[in-house]
C-alpha cells in the first residue's frame, strides 16, 4: 500500500521531520490505518483517523489518564504533538492525524499458561488508578454505546438485504431478544474512567513478551465490572469455544490484583453485548452504503462476519456467570482462589455446552 505523497508532505512539515523520512504502512483498524515512520533515528507510529476525530477534550482526558496508567505500571505509547502543540492534526482528504511512540508488538500469545493471569492483573492495574468519572470527557452524558443495545429491527433490515452477508447475519438474529433482555445502565456510582476497548488488537506484545496498551480513542466512563466481562470474552470467547479455564484464570488474577469490578448478575455483560451489537449496525450500514469508498465496504464486510461469528451466546453467558459466581462464593467463605492447579469452577469449555 503506497502513502499518498500529500499525506506524507503535510505530516512532515506538522512534525517538523527532515525530507529523509520513511513512511510505510502498517495495521489497519475499524476506524483508522496506522502508519510507520523512520525520522532518523527516531521512529514512531502516524494514525491517520478516518472518521470523526476525538475531541480535544477526550485527547486531554486520555493524556492525563495516560501518565497515571504509566505510574502504575501500564506499558503504552507516548502521544506526541506537532510543532504547533496540538495533539489532533486536520490533514489532507478529510482525514486526521495522532503521533504516537512505535513500539515493535505482535499479537498476545494465548497458548501460554501465564497469559490470562498477565491480561487480569493488567486490567486490575488500569482499574485501579482510574478516577470516578460520571461523564464522557467531553462533558456529556455516558455514551449509550456501552449500554444501550439497538432495536432488533435495525439489524433485521440488514439481514434482509441482498449482501452476500446477510443470511449468515440473519442467523444469528433469534437470540437477541434474549441477549438484550441483560442490558441496562449502569449504577453512576459505579462508573470510572475506563480504556472501553481492551480487545487481542489493542493489547499487544513487544519482544520480550511484555503487554502494551495501545488505542485509547474510546476512552470514557464505565462499570469495572462490565469492562471485565467484557474482556473475558474478548480474549476467550472466539465463536462457540469459550475458555472457561483461561476465564477464571484472568478473573482470579484480577480479584488477586485488587481489581475493583465483579462480575455478579446478567446486567454486568451489557458493556459486552450493546457495544457488540451497535458495532454490527455502524458496520452493516458501511457495508451498504454505495457512497462509501470500496476499501471502507469491504473491511465493513470483514467485521460483519467476525461481530456476527463472536456474539455471545445466552449459554455461554449463562455459564460464565456461572463461574464468576462460584469464584466470588470462594472468596466469601475465605477460601482462596486462583492458585495453579486449583479451580473451584468447573473448566468446561463453552463449545460442549453452548446452544
Amino acid at each position: 500500500m503506497i502513502v499518498a505523497e500529500e499525506l506524507v508532505v503535510y505530516a512532515r512539515e506538522a512534525f517538523g521531520w527532515g525530507k529523509d523520512v520513511v513512511v510505510s504502512a502498517g495495521p489497519r483498524g475499524a476506524l483508522g490505518q496506522i502508519w510507520r515512520v523512520d525520522a532518523g533515528p527516531a521512529r514512531y507510529a502516524l494514525k491517520q483517523i478516518f472518521y470523526e476525530p476525538p475531541s480535544e477534550r477526550l485527547i486531554a482526558a486520555e493524556l492525563a489518564f495516560a501518565r497515571r496508567a504509566a505510574e502504575a505500571g501500564v506499558r503504552l505509547p507516548a502521544s506526541h504533538p506537532g510543532k504547533d502543540g496540538r495533539h489532533l492534526l486536520a490533514a489532507p482528504g478529510g482525514t486526521w492525524l495522532r503521533l504516537y511512540d512505535w513500539f515493535d508488538l505482535r499479537p498476545v500469545e494465548l497458548t501460554a499458561a501465564a497469559t490470562p493471569r498477565e491480561l487480569g492483573a493488567l486490567l486490575a492495574r488500569l482499574h485501579r488508578c482510574a478516577p470516578a468519572e460520571r461523564a464522557e470527557p467531553d462533558g456529556g452524558p455516558p455514551d449509550p454505546w456501552y449500554d444501550s443495545a439497538p432495536a432488533p429491527e435495525t439489524l433485521a433490515r440488514a439481514a434482509e438485504s441482498d449482501a452476500e452477508w446477510a443470511a449468515r447475519l440473519a442467523d444469528r438474529l433469534a437470540t437477541l431478544p434474549e441477549l438484550c433482555a441483560a442490558v441496562a445502565p449502569a449504577d453512576p456510582a459505579e462508573l470510572i474512567l475506563c480504556h472501553r476497548d481492551l480487545h487481542p488488537e489493542n493489547v499487544l506484545a513487544d519482544p520480550a513478551g511484555g503487554l502494551v496498551v495501545v488505542d485509547w480513542d474510546n476512552l470514557g466512563p464505565a462499570a469495572p465490572g462490565r469492562e471485565l466481562a467484557r474482556a473475558l470474552f474478548d480474549w476467550f470467547c472466539d465463536g462457540p469455544a469459550a475458555d472457561l479455564e483461561a476465564m477464571a484464570g484472568m478473573y482470579d488474577a484480577y480479584i488477586r490484583e485488587d481489581g475493583p469490578g465483579r462480575v455478579t448478575e446478567p446486567a454486568d455483560f451489557t458493556m459486552l453485548i450493546a457495544s457488540r451489537l451497535n458495532f454490527l449496525v455502524v458496520q452493516s450500514r458501511v457495508a451498504l452504503d454505495p457512497r462509501a469508498e470500496r476499501r471502507h465496504r469491504e473491511w465493513a464486510e470483514r467485521e460483519i462476519d467476525e461481530g456476527r461469528r463472536i456474539l455471545p451466546t445466552p449459554r455461554q453467558l449463562a455459564d460464565v456467570l456461572e463461574m464468576t459466581r462460584a469464584r466470588e462464593s470462594s472468596l466469601s467463605r475465605g477460601r482462596p482462589i486462583g492458585q495453579d492447579g486449583d479451580h473451584t469452577a468447573n473448566p468446561v469449555r463453552g463449545a460442549d455446552r453452548a446452544s
